[in-house]
């Protein structure tokens, strides 16, 4: 029998735009179901550069009120994911033939002022040559700069924002993939296909936001009646990770020849992240991958200001994602809008949102926007409230990371050093609801490697949408960078045993 639950949202897509729309809307007394044809933050939301950040290089495409809004949401978001989101000091080194030094202090500048900054230092100019901040750049780097943003784990800020809208009652359905859309009356009937057991279902909604990311385009082929976009601009970015470069908790963002910028960041302890690239993507988006010579220009990026060279030999993991910005006519990849566009899709009777473009810092504010533009067609219980709400785990007295991450070690002092660590920056407060009334480590069950337990496992399942291994170890953590090589089968095989009854 048809499901006849008529829901006020249908979001199609769960990357860090549709959980935090799903959460936003379901705070304000909104029935919401949420399908994703993957995982949580299978594609885009878990291959970006891992920060919260204004976007210093947008300022150079006059990117001025993206730039104010990501600055602001970046205060916010330090607030209320206190255990995912910490501040990252960055070194620009200055050398002759990039841009004058005279640009670059206008732009922090800028930088400074634009959002309000509160919580992080201010840029300054430093001498490099001698420091640690200067160790590992080649000798004749004597100068530059430093300014403050932040580092997330995308993935989990994607997966705590729906924790969050499945508490306020969002249905989210993963693995589940729209199929077509039609209009009966005052409603959307939705096809949706589980891509798992092949099953078929329909779903009742009032009005649907596409938030499909690279599929935006092709979501609005298949829902009947909706007006016709031009199609998103679809950029890709590629990211490679390589043993350690340097010391200290410092990252850098070099300036190359060709005018872009790439990110060298510490990364999961042991590593350096590098990115990102800027390639245009026709075509299919699944079918996009980084090419051999995406990983020789990152590693040319950075050989071409540190001493020690890396070369793809050293990569030890990449990762890529498409980003479906809004096609604002731009002539190169890295000069098209990050900002977000929003379209809604009828003339008349239910309505369609669809959403191009977007940053990971600025998805509180999009959800808000969104919300907006829905308004007018439903009924909300209160207004915008997710600004001071902190998320799953973030309810930490004070937003004092360091201070819970001493009680933690006091807590259970049982857990590995590294394991403290992960746990408290993945979990934060609910770091309880893990471990429960384990008095020991060997209380969580057997160890799967890194410090992840069956106790851990079966909190992902239960709470956190994990389905596969890949979920776990490259998702839900970083723990495939640490884990032992037959970790992954071993994970499956535990996994078909805890879903069973899922």
């Amino acid at each position: 029998m048809p499901d006849m639950l008529v829901h006020d949202l249908l979001i199609i897509g769960g990357g860090i735009n549709g959980v935090g729309i799903a959460r936003d809307a379901a705070g304000r007394g909104l029935k919401v179901l949420l399908v994703e044809q993957d995982d949580l933050a299978s594609h885009t939301s878990s291959a970006s550069t891992k920060l919260i950040h204004g976007g210093l290089r947008y300022l150079e495409y006059y990117e001025f009120r993206l730039v104010r809004e990501s600055l602001m949401e970046r205060e916010r978001l330090m607030a209320i994911a206190p255990h995912i989101i910490h501040p990252l000091e960055f070194v620009l080194p200055h050398r002759g033939g990039g841009r004058p030094a005279w640009m670059v202090r206008l732009g922090l500048f800028l930088y400074d002022h634009l959002g309000g900054r509160e919580k992080l230092p201010g840029s300054a100019g430093v001498r490099l040559k001698g420091s640690l901040r200067g160790a590992g750049l080649q000798g004749d780097v004597a100068k530059g700069f430093t300014y403050s943003d932040c580092r997330v784990d995308d993935a989990r800020l994607t997966v705590l924002n729906a924790m969050d809208a499945a508490e306020r009652g969002t249905d989210i359905r993963t693995r589940t993939r729209l199929t077509a859309a039609r209009r009966d009356g005052d409603v959307w009937i939705a096809s949706l296909e589980d891509r798992v057991t092949g099953a078929q279902s329909e779903a009742r909604a009032r009005h649907i936001v596409n938030v499909a990311g690279p599929w935006v385009g092709k979501l609005i082929g298949a829902i009947e009646g909706a007006r016709a976009e031009q199609p998103p601009r679809l950029v890709k970015g590629s990211h490679i990770v390589v043993p350690r470069m340097f010391a200290g908790e410092h990252a850098f963002i070099l300036q190359n020849p060709d005018k872009r910028i790439v990110f060298a960041i510490p990364y999961e302890r042991d590593f350096t992240l590098v990115g990102t690239t800027d390639i245009a993507v026709d075509g299919d988006p699944e079918s996009a991958t980084i090419t051999e010579d995406e990983i020789a220009y990152l590693c040319e990026s950075v050989n071409r200001w540190f001493e020690r060279p890396i070369t793809p030999a050293d990569v030890v993991w990449h990762y890529w994602g498409v980003r479906p910005l809004y096609d604002d006519g731009s002539d190169s990849a890295s000069a098209v809008t990050r900002d977000y566009v929003m379209k809604l899709g009828t003339e008349e009777g239910p309505q369609i949102l669809s959403i191009f473009g977007g940053k990971l810092t600025t998805y509180r504010k999009l959800a808000e926007h969104a919300l907006e533009k829905i308004a007018p067609f439903v009924t909300m219980t209160r207004g915008p409230w997710t600004d001071s709400t902190a998320l799953p785990g973030g309810d930490m007295p004070g937003a004092d990371f360091a201070a819970f991450l001493a009680s933690v070690r006091q807590r259970w002092p049982f857990l590995p050093q590294a394991t403290a660590e992960r746990m408290a920056r993945s979990y934060g407060t609910r770091m309880e609801r893990v471990i429960g009334d384990a008095v020991s480590f060997a209380d969580l069950g057997e160890d799967y490697g890194g410090g992840l337990t069956e106790r851990e496992i079966a909190y992902l399942v239960w709470h956190e949408f994990a389905r596969t291994a890949d979920d776990i170890l490259w998702r839900r953590s970083k723990l495939g960078l640490h884990v032992p090589p037959d970790t992954a089968d071993r994970l499956t095989a535990r996994l078909a045993r805890e879903t069973a009854n899922v």
